[in-house]
């Protein structure tokens, strides 16, 4: 016989957990939170990131104490370390957007906690070694990540350093900014969304790499989830979306692409996707999938239909 590790949860089920939590947020928040091709409503907020919210909420305090157990032990000599939330998915399922909207609601909790978001993408290699390294069309993919500065960053964060930076990525220039970083100083919650926070393999010589991982400073971990056909969809969506507004800007990386037509948008957009998005989500990204704590399952509308939620 087999065993689910996750409860599981239909919307309405899950809405009900929210308790007396208040919304925060406006109207005119989730505008700014959203992502180019999805629109966040009200209800998505209050039926689904309310309650994921509040868990949050439960462990970070129930991290805290535990870290005041331990200072206690130690006689007040450890440092104050933040609560770190890990959030996976594919390119164009709503990630980032999950994260900015967790990021403000948890901000706004009664006690004003200080939440940074970090994104991955600060961490692939610059455009010059990905070309130097002939895998420029594998961006996203794990090898394309300076895995061992994200590593050291994490730990810095984690060891309760008073102030750690963070490479910063364009996605209009589609590449690292020199000598640009993002600080990332004494909060309480740090918040890592990224393609592949979930990964465990190495890549080159395991002789030369230590068997850590970037999930293992994690303390909470959410995977968006959705069938690839939508996320597909979505990602044309979002492709001629972006064709109509930051391709069009003439520092743009793919500036070349603003003068497609709509039939010539999409069949390049299907193109990029099925020959690096698409694998990059079957080979790297969705077997992590059970490995996260909490599975938000979206469903063609880009709602969340269902919530999965790791067994303790």
């Amino acid at each position: 016989m087999t065993t689910n590790p996750y409860i599981t949860f239909n919307r309405d089920e899950w809405a009900e957990l929210r308790s007396v939590t208040p919304l925060t947020l406006t109207e005119a928040d989730l505008i700014k939170l959203q992502g180019i091709n999805e629109r966040v409503s009200v209800d998505e907020v209050l039926e689904i990131y309310l309650p994921l919210s509040r868990l949050l909420h439960l462990y970070a305090d129930a991290n805290q104490n535990l870290h005041k157990a331990t200072q206690t032990f130690l006689g007040n000599r450890s440092e104050k370390v933040p609560f770190i939330i890990g959030i996976a998915g594919s390119v164009a399922v709503g990630k980032s957007t999950t994260a900015r909207i967790l990021q403000a609601l948890l901000a706004r909790w009664p006690h004003q906690p200080k939440v940074d978001l970090v994104t991955t993408d600060g961490f692939l290699y610059p455009n010059k070694i990905l070309e130097e390294r002939n895998i420029m069309k594998r961006k996203g993919f794990p090898e394309s990540y300076d895995t061992r500065s994200l590593i050291q960053f994490l730990a810095s964060v984690k060891s309760g350093q008073s102030e750690v930076s963070a490479p910063v990525y364009s996605h209009l220039v589609y590449d690292i900014v020199p000598d640009q970083v993002q600080q990332v100083s004494k909060p309480d919650i740090v918040i890592v969304e990224g393609l592949n926070v979930l990964q465990i393999a190495s890549y080159g010589n395991p002789r030369l790499i230590p068997q850590v991982f970037v999930s293992d400073f994690f303390d909470f971990t959410i995977y968006v989830d959705a069938d690839e056909q939508d996320i597909s969809t979505w990602y044309v969506e979002r492709f001629k979306l972006l064709r109509d507004t930051a391709f069009k800007k003439p520092n743009s990386y793919f500036h070349r692409y603003s003068t497609l037509s709509d039939h010539e948008a999409v069949e390049t957009a299907k193109k990029i996707w099925n020959e690096i998005n698409s694998i990059n989500l079957v080979e790297n990204i969705a077997p992590t999938r059970s490995r996260a704590d909490l599975i938000l399952e979206k469903g063609p509308d880009h709602f969340v239909k269902g919530v999965k939620l790791r067994k303790l």
